[in-house]
């Protein structure tokens, strides 16, 4: 026999990097069998450079009730110029005593005095330009990294776990909604909301989402479902997400295989507990 965890991955930001290099951050369209599976693992309190264990195991299938819809996060660093510190002005006598004059026309006896003013501050890495006088980034030579991050806004998805030992997915389901370690969606910047971990079900992948309805904010009726199966199954393309270790010195991962169906509850389907 074997059992299937049902998983609820919703939050206002989603990101399932796939094949992200540098400056550019993807997201896949779905959440990958490698975040998910380094999320049970967290959550369980297991450290990076353990053995996956039985986790590598695990059948995997993802639901999208909610797709949700591509964002991205434009940044520029580094480069340009920058203001005066008000901190270096402080601690630096010399600037000081050259600006005194206008330091106090300008704010009055008291400045640099008032404990407000060690809030003031300013990137790190910065330099004084021989040319100008003004502050330039010193370790992009006033070149900016440009970088970009993409994400998935108000997405909701249904992962399902399978695996012939209970105990393993009763472990992992307390364990998601009472975490060892901080969980997030892909991204450290995408904390989970609300419950995450359903009820485990005495029957397969298919079986159970089939038997399990819709999330509540669910756009489509026959969401597209995700399933891992055997590279024989027809319909099946590669997916490289089967996570073969964490270790920071050693992550790595191989090919598994999926197909791509539409998935339709039954009229008698199990509701989605969630709380918000």
């Amino acid at each position: 026999m074997t059992f299937t965890l049902l998983a609820r991955l919703a939050a206002p930001l989603q990101s399932w990097g796939a094949v992200s290099r540098f400056s550019h951050r993807d997201t896949h369209s779905r959440p990958t069998k490698s975040a998910v599976i380094g999320m049970c693992a967290a959550a369980l309190g297991h450290d990076r450079t353990e053995l996956l264990g039985p986790l590598a195991d695990i059948r995997f299938a993802v639901r999208a009730d909610r797709p949700g819809t591509p964002v991205r996060d434009y940044h520029t660093v580094g480069a340009g110029t920058y203001p005066v510190r008000p901190r270096d002005i402080i601690t630096d006598h010399r600037r000081a005593a050259a600006l005194s004059a206008s330091l106090e026309a300008a704010t009055g006896p008291s400045f640099g005095h008032h404990p407000l003013s060690n809030w003031y501050g300013a990137p790190k890495k910065i330099s004084s330009d021989p040319a100008s006088g003004t502050l330039i980034s010193a370790e992009l030579s006033r070149t900016a990294l440009i970088t970009e991050r993409w994400y998935l806004a108000d997405a909701s998805f249904v992962a399902a776990l399978e695996h012939p030992d209970r105990s393993l997915l009763d472990s992992i389901a307390h364990a998601l909604e009472h975490p060892k370690r901080l969980l997030w969606l892909g991204r450290k910047s995408c904390p989970p909301s609300g419950t995450i971990a359903g009820a485990v079900q005495a029957a397969a992948l298919e079986e159970a989402l089939t038997a399990t309805a819709l999330l509540p904010d669910a756009t489509d009726s026959r969401p597209w479902a995700w399933i891992e199966s055997p590279q024989s199954t027809t319909g099946t393309t590669p997916i490289t997400d089967q996570p073969v270790s964490f270790h920071p010195d050693q992550r790595s991962h191989t090919n598994r295989w999926e197909y791509r169906t539409r998935i339709s509850p039954e009229p008698t389907a199990t509701k989605w507990d969630v709380i918000q």
